[in-house]
């Protein structure tokens, strides 16, 4: 009875297993993997930055023109100006000659006046003074530069003084 035994035992074992096998697995199906999208928002951007780098490639020239000394701002073009050639310097000398001192009597212009009521109900002037480099508003007595001086305002007229001793300058509201 070994025999009988044994089959049974096998039977009743493989019956177990398969009923065991059977109960660990589904018979349901796998959904798929959920697909992740995009939203809106995500998609218009995505959509924005493919046409700033477009229009970043437009942006770039791609020739060179033809003529880059164009001035789109004028009507005409004036021939370009050769540099002024410097004076070779004199033969024997070691150091070049200093330039020639520039006058400031040419540069100063009277530009206006301003009038304020002084504290003792005068009229106190102020006049506006120009030059090539700076702007000067100066009461009687004050300084324009290191060489003059404001001695006089009247209705149209500025008088300064050189404080070297010079001969005084006289500037007219034009």
């Amino acid at each position: 009875m070994s025999f009988k035994r044994t089959a049974t035992i096998v039977v009743v074992g493989g019956a177990l297993a398969a009923w065991l096998a059977n109960a660990a697995t589904s018979n349901r199906e796998i959904a798929p993997a959920p697909v992740a999208r995009k939203a809106p928002i995500d998609v218009r951007g995505a959509e924005l930055a493919d046409e700033i780098s477009r229009l970043h490639e437009r942006l770039r020239p791609t020739a060179t023109p033809r003529t880059p000394a164009r001035n789109l701002f004028s009507f005409r073009s004036e021939a370009a100006r050769p540099a002024p050639v410097a004076p070779a310097p004199k033969s024997g000398l070691f150091f070049p000659a200093p330039p020639a001192a520039v006058t400031p009597e040419s540069g100063f212009k009277l530009s206006g006046f301003a009038e304020d009521p002084g504290p003792d109900g005068t009229v106190v002037r102020t006049a506006i003074i120009s030059s090539p480099t700076q702007l000067y508003l100066v009461k009687e007595g004050e300084a324009v530069t290191a060489r003059y001086r404001v001695t006089k305002i009247s209705a149209g007229a500025v008088e300064l003084a050189d404080v070297n001793g010079g001969a005084p300058l006289r500037l007219v509201l034009k």
